[in-house]
């Protein structure tokens, strides 16, 4: 029997387990590692924890690009603890205004059939060019920096095949929304998703990245395209022929779900407030007043999307109703498009050009009107996600976004006149400058990490008890996402290595009073609708809640990395054996789960309401590993008694 792409990278990394049992535990050697410093703060704080003196991957790089708005002393506090930690380490930093992680990572570090994992959800863009990208917690990515293996369960496999040619005006986001409409962002779960079929040659590197960058929000684990010689020849273009090595599937491989698309019947799409999978014709939206306009992210900003942006907006004018954004993804991004004029014609059309960073996406600034209506290229619209809680935000294409801005409205990007046509340069404009080498080995314990006053230490993990006795601190529904559970924005990611500051903003989305008395109540339970803890990969989600004394969370189903955060911060995901049980159970009961420690390994527990009386059966089908890591009290007390 044949194998997928992804099996043949994750059978050459294989350390543990059996890859052929779908759903058993597997652990896998980890080539690079990425880093940015909404998260990575609190990794190197976990990284240093462990003791070790240098990192130990073939290459890891912390990047920044989230926190760049300096309003305090807190962000560059934090991005100089981490040029500090990375020069000591063994890190490579790339420095603010150096541009979005994962479009720096694809331009100049990424290596088709080699492993990555990253301390963000969308980490998975990395399998535009044949990389086994997931994203991961931050305890997770420093494990991996030290040494250690990533621990996966084995996914199973979807094949989605490409036939036909995209129309002019239909984008690769018009197909990851196609993807997210077919799916849902339920439907990848516990899959990685392998694209493929004779459309996929007409694809180039930047629109497949877009793709398994959207593939985040159809929950699976990751995404991949072949190696093929599109990705040589963009290889190439940055100077790194030297590193492509060719990825195909087997012929005879099997899937477990098969997907086919003709990517000629496609037309311009757009996700509607407030879930990626909310999609729609935007022919059917014609007329819908809209205020303000982004184009940027880590989804939708490579020069291939700049280019297309710019030639639309020549010689034009923005609306007098529309302010619009525009953020490209990389350093080298931006000064191609000022090389050949491209910026010129951005400014000239009234656009607003932005750091290269994530921005808006995160709610880093350029948060929409009271009310408004966003049009944005980025991969998620949840609610109050861009700073504003009542605005309406909606995903589309560069294209559509252009659209509107110049219309005022909601229109069909076909309805613009002829679709420019881009020519993509045979090589880029290579420029390292901002890539900061680590200190060589020799001379790293010269090196002195900086640390400012907002950074706090990690909040301190317990062993679960045999009996768990605890308050229902909270009662959420369906579709929580970790934007709910720790809300990014200007005025609360500078916080993200403080975490006792950062707890009072914990679940402030859903119920304001939460952390008071989360903290009054001592040992607390949450309970979750379906996919509980979708979105980012931000391990705040897990260590917030951890340090406001939550000890389990009881939901009918689990985002992946959520439920790795939860474990890693030793707190246990419980699922409900009946999703129905969820109505038994009323935020204020006393809770209490016997028997802990024997649920961890049997895989059921029995949670008792000690108010009602009721008595609701829970599923913990918890590898051996994680079991061991529950009791212990996480991950770090874990690797600190097995030493690994």
């Amino acid at each position: 029997m044949g194998l997928t792409i992804a099996e043949k990278i994750i059978q050459a990394h294989l350390i543990e387990g059996d890859m052929t049992v779908r759903g058993g535990d597997i652990a896998l050697r980890i080539d690079q590692t990425l880093t940015q410093d909404a998260t990575g703060t609190m990794a190197y704080l976990e990284l240093e924890a462990m003791g070790i003196d240098r990192v130990r991957t073939e290459r890891s790089v912390a990047y920044i690009d989230h926190n760049t708005l300096q309003s305090g002393f807190e962000n560059a506090d934090d991005h100089r603890y981490i040029q500090s930690v990375a020069e000591k380490y063994g890190i490579y930093f790339s420095r603010p205004g150096n541009g979005i992680c994962h479009q720096v990572h694809l331009e100049r570090f990424g290596v088709p059939g080699k492993t990555l994992i990253g301390s963000d959800s969308h980490t998975p863009t990395g399998g535009g060019i044949g990389m086994l990208a997931f994203g991961a917690g931050g305890m997770d990515v420093a494990v991996a920096m030290g040494g250690g293996a990533y621990h996966i369960t084995m996914p199973k496999m979807i094949r989605i095949n490409l036939t036909g040619k995209l129309n002019p005006f239909v984008t690769a986001k018009d197909v990851s929304l196609e993807a997210l409409r077919i799916l849902s962002v339920k439907g990848g779960v516990g899959a990685i998703v392998e694209w493929g079929g004779e459309g996929v040659l007409t694809l180039s590197v930047p629109e497949r990245a877009t793709i398994t960058n959207m593939g985040a929000e159809l929950g699976a684990t990751t995404s991949i395209f072949p190696s093929d010689e599109v990705t040589r020849a963009f290889l190439a273009a940055e100077g790194r022929e030297e590193v492509y090595t060719p990825l195909a599937s087997d012929e005879d491989a099997v899937y477990d779900r098969v997907i086919d698309i003709d990517l000629s019947t496609l037309e311009p799409l757009i996700a509607c407030p407030h879930m990626p999978d909310n999609v729609v014709k935007v022919s059917s939206l014609k007329g819908t007043k809209v205020d303000q306009v982004c184009i940027g992210s880590c989804t939708n900003s490579s020069l291939y999307d700049m280019l297309k942006v710019a030639a639309l907006l020549r010689g034009k004018t923005v609306a007098k109703t529309v302010s619009l954004s525009i953020s490209p993804g990389s350093k080298q991004v931006l000064a191609m498009l000022s090389e050949c004029g491209a910026l010129t014609d951005m400014l000239s059309a009234g656009a607003r050009v932005l750091e290269c960073a994530c921005g808006p996406c995160i709610g880093m600034g350029f948060s929409p009107n009271s009310g408004g209506v966003s049009l944005r290229t980025f991969n998620r619209n949840f609610e109050g996600r861009s700073g504003t809680k009542d605005a309406k935000v909606y995903l589309v294409s560069p294209e559509c976004a252009v659209a509107a801005a110049l219309t005022g409205e909601i229109t069909d990007p076909r309805l613009l006149g002829d679709a420019p046509v881009v020519e993509m340069p045979a090589k880029f404009r290579i420029d390292d400058s901002a890539i900061l080498p680590p200190a060589p080995a020799d001379k790293a314990k010269d090196v002195e990490v900086l640390r400012g006053p907002n950074i706090k230490e990690f909040p301190r993990c317990r062993p679960q008890e045999d009996t768990l006795s605890a308050e229902l601190v909270l009662k959420v529904g369906d579709n929580i996402t970790t934007d709910h559970i720790m809300p990014a924005g200007a005025k609360i990611l500078p916080y993200r290595s403080n975490i006792p500051y950062l707890s009072k903003f914990c679940f402030a989305v859903c119920d304001e009073s939460f952390p008071e008395r989360a903290l009054a109540a001592g040992d607390g339970i949450v309970l979750g609708g379906s996919n509980y803890g979708q979105g980012s990969s931000r391990e705040h989600a897990a260590l917030v809640p951890l340090y406001l004394g939550v000890r389990a969370v009881v939901a009918k189903s689990f985002a992946r990395i959520h439920a790795a955060n939860l474990i890693n911060a030793g707190i246990m995901p419980l699922t409900l054996t009946n999703p129905d049980d969820y109505d038994k159970l009323s935020q204020g009961d006393r809770l209490r789960i016997d028997g802990v420690h024997a649920g961890l390994v049997s895989g059921e527990m029995t949670l008792v309401d000690e108010t009602n009386g009721a008595r609701v059966p829970l599923t913990c089908r918890f590898t051996e590993r994680q079991a061991e890591m529950l009791r212990l009290g996480g991950l770090l007390a874990y690797t600190k008694e097995k030493g690994e």
